[in-house]
């Protein structure tokens, strides 16, 4: 059973004692920030975009954010894709999990290319592509702003398209 007067004595001490420890210098807790080693920041100006596969600059870019795509284990990457622009039918070995951050993507499941046919997946949106599923996304004609998206999967990784002999991507 408790006592109340031990109770109410340890109520009325304890901020009396914590000030008095931080007058003399004892309490040395502070916020804790960042540590670097531990948590990794990169600010959306310092995210380092380059070109997509090889594509022309404004068909679609990407930023490697953790590992790259030809390395083993976990990857997580951007992809920017700009309007009027989508890839080839194609597919991947490993399943890829991806996020819509900004835009609408435009995307499509099969070997024979039909950008009319694809599904607008807007922002906040999620779409699992399934390994050796073949499938083709972008942005279409008409839209005014690109797309951007977030994925992850186990590499290494790359793309095998339905025609190795034409380029990876199509003007829609």
């Amino acid at each position: 059973m408790n006592d109340f007067s031990t109770d109410r004595r340890d109520l009325l001490l304890a901020p009396l004692l914590a000030a008095a420890a931080a007058s003399f210098g004892l309490n040395t807790a502070r916020a804790a920030g960042v540590d670097p080693a531990h948590t990794i920041i990169k600010l959306a100006d310092q995210i380092p975009w380059q070109i997509h596969y090889g594509y022309p600059g404004d068909v679609a870019q990407e930023a490697a954010l953790f590992s790259a795509l030809d390395q083993p284990g976990q990857y997580l990457t951007l992809i920017r894709w700009y309007p009027g622009h989508m890839s080839a039918p194609h597919f991947y070995d490993f399943d890829r999990l991806c996020m819509v951050l900004s835009g609408t993507w435009y995307v499509a499941s099969g070997e024979d290319f039909n950008h009319a046919a694809s599904v607008p997946v807007p922002a906040g949106s999620f779409v699992r592509r399934v390994a050796k599923s073949v499938h083709y996304d972008g942005v279409i004609s008409g839209v005014t702003e690109p797309a951007v998206i977030a994925i992850t999967g186990m590499g290494p990784t790359k793309a095998h398209r339905i025609e190795p002999d034409k380029p990876g991507w199509r003007h829609v």
